[in-house]
């Protein structure tokens, strides 16, 4: 891994953190190296939120309690929360092709918990998921979001926080899957539909009661609603019944912790794949 452990008996703070900062570090430089994911991460749901926005913004006006803006606005955070969303999938997927290549056998046996594994794993694609969701989120002063420095941090730990929660998601399918097809498989069953279902694409006020439920019940919903409050720092937001921002972040920061939790749940049970 290219950094030393502590023997045992050492300082257990290092030995604990010193794998974490070293997982984190290997997912950046493997980051850098692919600078054009990250254009990719960020073209792509930008051309879609243009086009679709675009499209839409003469037959559909989402309620506004302000009576301003059109469908580009309402989009835009649900595209952030896209861009997150993919950013962490392709990150996630570095633990399938670390077991291919053996990294993941050598770390599991070294000296080293399981929970730094995690945890150095998940920050890392926290990482990778935040920067092309900040490159996305400064394009918002061009479509009625302005913000300055204090509000452009606040949004940005928002972003982490909702980057946490999506990548130890995608860190817990991905620990257990053999294929990078089947991991896209899974996920197209599972996070495509929370995405649709959060408020990104159409408000819950309008929506059928049953599918209201589904949205009330998924985690992401709130994700997409701390990140539209918090744009609409000084107004009302567009889109109805929105959470409060409190609340929001309550239950985004819940759904990571159970995420994270279950990850290192699964990471400690024994596995033939992770054993090589």
């Amino acid at each position: 891994m290219g950094a030393r452990f502590p023997a045992t008996g050492g300082n257990i703070r290092d030995a604990f953190w010193l794998p974490v900062a070293t997982l984190w570090w290997r997912e950046l430089v493997r980051l850098s190296r692919e600078r054009t994911r990250v254009l990719g991460l960020v073209a792509a749901p930008f051309l879609f939120w243009l086009f679709l926005g675009a499209g839409l913004g003469q037959s559909f006006q989402p309620p506004s309690a302000s009576g301003g803006g059109g469908y580009l606005q309402y989009f835009f955070p649900g595209t952030v929360i896209m861009v997150v969303l993919f950013a962490s999938i392709f990150s996630t997927m570095s633990v399938i092709e670390d077991r291919r290549e053996g990294f993941l056998q050598s770390v599991l046996v070294a000296p080293v918990s399981r929970a730094s594994i995690v945890l150095g794993k998940v920050l890392g694609g926290t990482t990778q998921a935040v920067v092309p969701g900040f490159l996305f989120l400064l394009t918002g002063p061009a479509v009625g979001f302005p913000f300055g420095l204090p509000q452009l941090i606040g949004l940005t730990a928002i972003l982490f926080l909702i980057s946490f929660a999506l990548t130890s998601l995608g860190f817990l399918i991905a620990w257990r899957m053999d294929s990078v097809q089947g991991f896209h498989a899974v996920l197209n069953l599972v996070l495509i539909p929370m995405w649709l279902l959060s408020g990104a694409l159409f408000p819950a006020s309008g929506a059928a009661p049953w599918v209201q439920w589904f949205m009330r019940l998924n985690p992401l919903t709130y994700a997409v609603s701390a990140l539209r409050r918090a744009l609409h720092a000084q107004g009302s937001p567009l889109g109805g019944d929105v959470a409060s921002l409190g609340f929001s972040l309550e239950i985004t920061a819940l759904f990571g912790l159970v995420a994270v939790t279950a990850a290192l749940m699964e990471c400690r049970r024994p596995s033939t794949k992770s054993a090589g």
